[in-house]
């Protein structure tokens, strides 16, 4: 199972911008990139990149968010621009990696005040 360590969560204004940072164990992934959880509900899908660099987002970060990943450094962004309160929530890093085994940060939080 790939380790995965989360930071850059933090609270911030509505209209401001947070960059969440994952250091993995490897680099070697089918897909990597970001969930949430906020209080009370499911986890859901935040923006992913696959091994040959697509990507794909939640409708509601559509233009505001954008996933990348350093090979070199084993490290995955998201970058969080013009947040709102309703992206307040726990993000997950999340990685599925061979054998289609899939692991979880233990997750850091974002609170975005209005």
């Amino acid at each position: 199972q790939v380790q995965l360590v989360e930071s850059g969560g933090g609270l911030v204004q509505a209209g401001g911008s947070l960059r969440l940072s994952c250091a993995a164990s490897t680099s070697i992934f089918i897909t990597v990139g970001w969930y949430r959880q906020a209080p009370g509900k499911r986890r859901d899908l935040v923006a992913t990149i696959d091994s040959d660099g697509s990507t794909n987002y939640a409708d509601s970060v559509k233009g505001r968010f954008t996933v990348s990943r350093d090979y070199a450094k084993n490290m995955v962004y998201l970058q969080m621009n013009r947040l709102k309160p309703d992206d307040t929530a726990v993000y997950y890093c999340y990685a599925l990696g061979l054998g289609y085994v899939t692991s979880w940060g233990q997750g850091t939080q974002v609170t975005v005040s209005s």
